[in-house]
């Protein structure tokens, strides 16, 4: 009975988190459920769209919301790795180095237009969302938790940018395609955001502790095997579409999705249906947040990009293709 209380509260506070979040941004619900799912379940987050879709200003009104360490890395051509996670620098008075660390130590680490920094640099943001810490000088550190990494990219403007290597664009859980607003919540926007008297407050409604208590609890949610065994062929139906029937696709898939997929789709799927106020997984949760988690992860060939083929459809094609085995009782 104490678990269902704190269930209650929990779920509570996140109906709390998207009214809080509303008083700022506008219609952006779907993009708050990916960034809280991706935090729920250690998850970093690549954010894709136009500018102007108030992705930056998300971000920064959840790190208020869940009063968390947040820092927002513009990144550019001219970027440095020490500028990014910090360096060693001559302390005259003591007369030896000392460390004077990044703004890659926090808590919410907002990478803007991620796509415009060199490899190096790259490299360096590498290690820390895989190993969760940094290397200055010769000394590890180990970045405080929770750590996510929510990355922007302009998916229209190709000059000045470069292209992400796949090892790094395989660490982002999801892959978020942010659209325009619908007219009423552009109307909307324009009346609260033309107020230069708006002062878009907000309260602080989760803590680190809460955040570690719903991880738990995404935790104790159950997944049928028949729905593990799904998974599983959604995953390799990307890798082997002939073996599935889809022959079309198979001419424009270059490399199927990794295994990191398999894990991924799983933690989002339990932290949608328990943010869904639900203690078990639903076909319909690994359905809706399959594209999220694939669509960056396939690879497509040049017959794909001649024919205009996106993996957002091919997505979708596996999905209608692919059955859900029932098990036998």
């Amino acid at each position: 009975m104490e678990e269902t209380d704190i269930d209650k509260n929990y779920h509570q506070k996140i109906k709390q988190v998207f009214q809080e979040i509303g008083k700022v941004v506008v219609g952006q619900d779907y993009m708050v459920n990916r960034l809280l799912i991706g935090l729920f379940t250690n998850g970093h987050i690549l954010l894709e769209g136009v500018p102007g879709l108030a992705k930056t200003l998300t971000i920064s009104t959840l790190s208020k919301v869940l009063q968390l360490k947040f820092q927002r890395i513009q990144f550019t051509p001219d970027l440095l790795p020490a500028d990014l996670i910090g360096t060693m620098i001559y302390n005259q008075k003591e007369s030896e180095f000392e460390v004077k660390k990044g703004p890659i130590f926090a808590n919410l680490i907002l990478a803007d237009e991620i796509n415009r920094a060199p490899a190096k640099v790259q490299s360096a943001l590498l290690e820390s969302m895989q190993e969760k810490q940094v290397t200055i000088g010769e000394t590890t550190y180990y970045l405080d938790a929770p750590f996510l990494v929510l990355a922007t990219q302009n998916p229209v403007e190709h000059e000045g940018t470069y292209p992400l290597p796949e090892a790094q664009v395989d660490r982002f859980m999801m892959k978020v395609s942010i659209d325009y607003l619908s007219k009423e919540l552009e109307l909307d926007m324009m009346r609260r955001m033309s107020n230069m008297s708006f002062a878009g407050q907000v309260g602080t409604i989760l803590n680190k502790s809460d955040i570690f208590g719903i991880r738990d609890e995404i935790n104790k949610v159950t997944i049928s095997s028949s729905l593990e065994k799904y998974i599983i062929e959604l995953v390799f139906a990307t890798r082997r579409p002939k073996d599935y029937g889809l022959e079309k696709e198979a001419g424009y898939i270059q490399f199927g999705v990794s295994p990191r997929a398999t894990i991924h789709l799983n933690l989002a799927a339990k932290a949608l249906a328990y943010m869904d106020e639900r203690d078990y997984v639903l076909p319909e949760d690994i359905k809706e947040i399959a594209n999220d988690v694939f669509n960056h992860r396939i690879s497509l060939n040049y017959e794909a990009e001649a024919d205009g083929i996106s993996t957002s459809e091919i997505v979708a094609n596996i999905l209608k293709q692919v059955p859900i085995t029932k098990e036998d009782d």
